[in-house]
């Protein structure tokens, strides 16, 4: 995307209807200081634990253009332009307002119980290589993050990509009628969230609030397979879409004709809204199939050439925390390491276990999983944490460790053989796990963010060895 003016201080005073001081130009938009980059505008929020308005003179020092506040503190850096707004998280959604305003490119909005920020990034991936494109960042998908992701939308984007999240009702509605998408897409609804909600199928509703912000003969594209189809399609419809079902059902309109999973990518035949295409999916699994089969019908609902999508999707790659893999030495030999901890719930657990029960391994190697909890399943948690014991054994994973009082459910429902170390927190299982791994072991890592699998992921690096010399 274009590196230049994303605001200036007269676009976004007209945005806000705020009151500056200073002349001034942003390159990009900014709530945390920390990640703060040179040239953005910092937008002073105000949170439960913080107020931005306290991290000016950060800000200042990390080279922000300026800053919209709602009050000027006194000693908010006298160099540091300010645009001065009565709410600044309310300022905010106003420059998210303006920029879809100003867009002219198509917008899609992506939600789902599971693989919504896959398939966002896979679609910033193959649409990028058709146009300028412009998607949301990490996760970016609540009541910051989408307007925060608007905001830095250049205008002269040709796809825009967002995701949108939620884990009470009624979160969905307000920023879907920010994104104001022209194709909805709903990946799958599954048991997530369910502290919040009395059933799966109240998740379904809350999901398909995502329609409701739709332009007019907008696309809905729908999870075939899932149980909710019928009741999204029926929410998508009354409000004017167009659906396309996705998935392996003979009915879908985004159809599967032929598959071959395969330990490192997937190769498909496909019939897309009656155009059949054959291609490669550069992640495995048959839960990228379905990504795959919505962002082909996402992209031919948008006027993006498919058959060049579908190349692009040969070139997917894992990001940290979803899947990537790397060898970590250990004695005298090495592990393979599956680094999924960024997030988990009943669905993304079996899509990890099938993936990993897929992978090659060397004579007598072991796969062992280490699994934090699944968070925000309420009253539900036990059986579904004890339920993935199937899902395991089916898999053919060897070992389990687990961690959190949610996963003890797990713990005692395995089988003994398969029953490794159940700790309290995951930062506890790193000695016992490294005692147990031997030379060509498969180690899968996943959790709910809030498991902190990740200290379990920096044990295990920290304590390998340092990378071997290559061999000339």
């Amino acid at each position: 995307m274009s590196g230049g003016a994303l605001w200036t201080a007269a676009s976004a005073a007209a945005a806000t209807g705020g009151r500056g001081r200073g002349d001034w130009s942003a390159t990009g938009v900014a709530i945390d200081s920390r990640t703060l980059s040179p040239g953005d505008l910092f937008v002073a929020l105000k949170g439960p634990r913080f107020d931005g308005h306290d991290f000016l003179a950060d800000a200042a020092a990390k080279g922000a253009a300026a800053a919209l506040v709602s009050r000027v503190p006194d000693d908010a850096p006298a160099a540091l332009p300010l645009l001065l707004v009565s709410d600044a998280e309310a300022g905010l959604e106003r420059l998210a307002a303006a920029a879809r305003h100003r867009l002219c490119g198509r917008v899609i909005a992506v939600t789902g119980s599971a693989g919504k920020t896959g398939t966002k990034n896979a679609l910033a991936h193959v649409l990028g290589a058709q146009g300028p494109t412009h998607a949301s960042r990490a996760s970016l998908n609540n009541q910051w993050g989408v307007p925060l992701s608007l905001a830095r939308t250049p205008a002269e984007a040709a796809f825009a990509v967002y995701e949108i999240g939620m884990n009470h009702a009624g979160e969905i509605a307000p920023l879907s009628a920010l994104v104001r998408p022209h194709v909805a897409i709903i990946t799958t609804v599954e048991a997530a969230h369910l502290e919040f909600f009395p059933s799966v199928a109240a998740i379904a509703e809350a999901k398909a609030e995502i329609f409701s912000g739709l332009e007019s003969h907008g696309t809905a594209v729908i999870n075939r397979d899932n149980p909710y189809f019928a009741l999204l399609a029926e929410r998508a419809r009354g409000h004017g879409a167009s659906v396309v079902g996705f998935g392996f059902d003979a009915a879908a309109d985004a159809r599967v004709t032929k598959v071959a999973l395969h330990p490192e990518c997937s190769c498909v035949s496909a019939e897309v809204t009656g155009q059949a295409i054959t291609y490669k999916v550069g992640r495995p699994g048959r839960h990228w199939v379905m990504n795959s089969l919505a962002v082909l019908a996402t992209a031919k609902a948008v006027g993006a050439d498919i058959g060049l999508a579908g190349l692009s999707l040969a070139g997917l790659e894992p990001e940290a925390g979803r899947g990537r893999r790397q060898s970590l030495d250990f004695g005298d030999g090495a592990i393979e390491l599956v680094d999924d901890s960024y997030n988990a719930n009943p669905a993304s657990m079996r899509a990890a276990f099938e993936v990993f029960g897929a992978m090659a391994k060397p004579p007598r190697a072991r796969r062992i999983a280490v699994l934090g909890d699944m968070l925000e399943l309420g009253s539900a948690a036990p059986a579904l944490h004890a339920a993935l014991a199937e899902d395991i054994e089916r898999s053919g994973i060897d070992l389990v460790f687990t961690a959190g009082p949610a996963m003890a459910a797990l713990h005692e429902a395995l089988s003994a053989s398969r029953r490794g170390v159940h700790a309290a927190a995951a930062a506890e299982l790193v000695t016992p796990l490294i005692d147990t791994l031997r030379p060509g072991d498969l180690v899968l890592v996943k959790g709910s963010h809030g498991s902190r699998m990740r200290d379990v992921l920096a044990g295990l690096i920290q304590r390998s060895a340092p990378p071997r010399a290559a061999h000339a």
